[in-house]
């Protein structure tokens, strides 16, 4: 299902009409949020966001696990699998797991560091000590007290900033602002910051660091001589497109699907022959590839559809891997 559009403009009828249901909502999102979390017997650090939808949280992740690794750590990714089947906690194979088993995210994560997948994140960090973890890296997760962290980082999408700053449905917030930043350690702002500046007015002195999505150089030479249709089905696809722009690769057409959107066999068939009948070439996000794997109906599509993959390049790394881990450290 697609966000509705009010959640990203002014404060509006329908956030009105839907205010009383928000106040309830924020109410049990933030009684939840105060309780304490179980103590994992080894660090917890969370990446998550303050919204509904993507803001940049899984490159994030890589990025820290990456820092970790280079301090002597043995990070393991945890996360809920969203998209995915799996109840009970398990490690993920990304040579052989399907996106419909253990989530997207899952296989991105998992090609970087161990990932394990749960749903009861307590049982979940247990596994990932039990083989050999020396911390565990929670992709999303800032709103889930179950687990006591050592550290967490909020990610905000400069593009989207919080939306209207309601709590959802009224708007994309997952609890009040305010019970969020009080359990942030840091805040990281990914693109121009114009939309996110009342966060940061907010965040008091918490630190900011700034960050951007940066596509692959090699991948980004290969495509700039080719028309492409690109699609993605994340949190905000037209971020996707900006990026593709601005990396230079001209977009002939453009589709759109709702965040970890499923393709259907008839949709598959769609993008391959619109791509044909325009001589474009197919070009998707990895997560959406990541979606299509193990899936027989998405062969085609698949095989066909190229990848641009981004990192994050944090503009203040050094200040932020000091305060990351001395937090550990302390």
């Amino acid at each position: 299902m697609r966000e509705p559009a009010f959640w990203w403009r002014g404060k509006g009828l329908a956030s009105a009409a839907l205010a009383p249901c928000a106040t309830i909502y924020g109410a049990i999102a933030e009684s939840r949020m105060a309780r304490h979390g179980t103590r994992a017997g080894l660090p917890v650090l969370c990446v998550g966001n303050f919204t509904l939808g993507g803001a940049g949280k899984t490159p994030t992740a890589m990025w820290l696990a990456d820092l970790l690794r280079a301090a002597g750590e043995t990070p393991f990714f945890l996360t809920r699998g969203y998209g995915g089947k799996v109840t009970r906690p398990r490690l993920v194979y990304p040579e052989t797991d399907a996106a419909r088993v253990v989530g997207d995210e899952a296989l991105l994560l998992a090609r970087v560091a161990p990932t394990v997948v749960a749903r009861n994140r307590v049982h979940g960090a247990g596994l990932a000590k039990a083989r050999g973890a020396s911390l565990v890296v929670m992709d999303d997760g800032l709103q889930n007290a179950s687990l006591a962290k050592a550290f967490t980082i909020a990610v905000i999408d400069g593009r989207r900033g919080i939306g209207n700053a309601c709590v959802f449905p009224a708007g994309p917030l997952r609890a009040p602002l305010a019970a969020q930043l009080r359990r942030c350690d840091a805040l990281l702002v990914i693109g121009d910051d114009i939309r996110a500046r009342d966060v940061i007015a907010q965040a008091g002195s918490t630190p900011v660091f700034h960050g951007r999505l940066v596509p692959e150089p090699a991948a980004v030479t290969a495509l700039r001589a080719r028309k492409v249709l690109a699609f993605a089905g994340i949190g905000d696809p037209d971020k996707f497109f900006a990026t593709v722009e601005r990396a230079g690769i001209p977009i002939g057409a453009r589709r759109g699907y709702a965040d970890h959107h499923r393709y259907s066999a008839e949709e598959a068939a769609k993008l391959v022959m619109a791509a044909e009948h325009e001589s474009l070439t197919l070009l998707t996000t990895e997560k959406d590839h990541a979606r299509m794997s193990g899936d027989p109906a998405l062969a085609a599509l698949a095989s066909q559809a190229k990848v641009l993959p981004v990192t994050l390049d944090v503009e203040e790394s050094d200040a932020l891997r000091t305060l990351v881990l001395g937090r550990l450290r302390g």
